[in-house]
Formats: structure tokens, C-alpha cells, sequence
């Protein structure tokens, strides 16, 4: 009975340690970038917690392959040289830098139809369920939903 308790605690301390390295990953993914998109708000017409809430979602806060080794935060298609440089093929458009990838895709939004209705306005949902209509993601209403979760949870919105 000792040794199946002695799991449970270990078991309890490890999911523990887990969350508070992810929780902590997650803070500083905030702090990081959010003065980063609050000057690319003022610039570009576009919340910054729609940027950030995006590039959260798209990236797993920074810790997906594709961000990790393409500096791709929005999971936006195009080139890269990693079947040359790492044997791995992949469909991810490559940034020199973060903050390249976060300049594009605010520039990839003001390109569309739907950006001039939408600039200005601070309705994130509307901003998050029309890009992701617009054939962003695959299921605008759920994507939407996800990404408002994570806004709230940094207390962004």
C-alpha cells in the first residue's frame, strides 16, 4: 500500500514540476512578445492581442518544431532550407528572425478583403472567427474559442 502511495505522490510532484516549467514558459513567451505586437498594433492597425493570442496558439508559445527551427510563430506556408540543413521536410515558410515572422503575418492580414472593415476595431473575436474563416484554420469557431481561452488566461483581455 506504501509503495502505490509513494507512486501517487511522485506521480503528483512530477505533473506539478510539469506545469509550473510550462506555466513559467508561457509567462515569458507573453512578456517577451507582447511589446513586440502592442507596436505592431499601433503600426498596423490590428489588436495586439490578436497577434500574440494567434502566435500563442500557432506556436505552442514558442516550443513547436516549426517555430524552433523556422522562427515561423503563425505556422504560415512557404520555403525553407531545412531538407538541406536538418534532412527534415517541411511545408513551413522560414523567418531569419521572431520578430520577421510577426511583421509578415501583419502584413499577410492587410492584404486581405477583410482587414479594411476590421482595422481599427477592438472586437477581438470578430478579428479571431473572420481570419480564421477566411481559411486560416480549419475550424474558425473552435480556433477562435481556443485562442480566447488563452487570452483570458494572461488576463489580455
Amino acid at each position: 500500500m506504501k509503495t502505490k502511495r509513494n507512486k501517487y505522490i511522485i506521480l503528483f510532484f512530477t505533473l506539478f514540476s510539469v506545469i509550473s516549467i510550462v506555466e513559467g514558459q508561457s509567462k515569458e513567451y507573453v512578456a517577451k512578445y507582447k511589446p513586440l505586437c502592442d507596436s505592431l498594433s499601433f503600426q498596423y492597425g490590428i489588436p495586439s492581442e490578436v497577434i500574440l493570442g494567434i502566435a500563442i496558439e500557432e506556436s505552442g508559445y514558442g516550443t513547436s518544431k516549426v517555430c524552433r527551427l523556422l522562427n515561423n510563430h503563425f505556422g504560415i506556408v512557404g520555403k525553407n532550407n531545412l531538407r538541406q540543413t536538418h534532412k527534415i521536410k517541411s511545408r513551413y515558410k522560414y523567418y531569419p528572425t521572431d520578430t520577421a515572422s510577426f511583421v509578415h503575418f501583419c502584413q499577410y492580414i492587410t492584404a486581405r478583403k477583410y482587414y479594411q472593415k476590421l482595422k481599427g476595431s477592438t472586437n477581438i473575436r470578430k478579428w479571431l472567427f473572420t481570419i480564421g474563416r477566411s481559411g486560416y484554420c480549419r475550424y474558425p469557431k473552435k480556433w477562435t474559442k481556443a485562442i480566447m481561452i488563452l487570452l483570458h488566461r494572461h488576463k489580455l483581455v
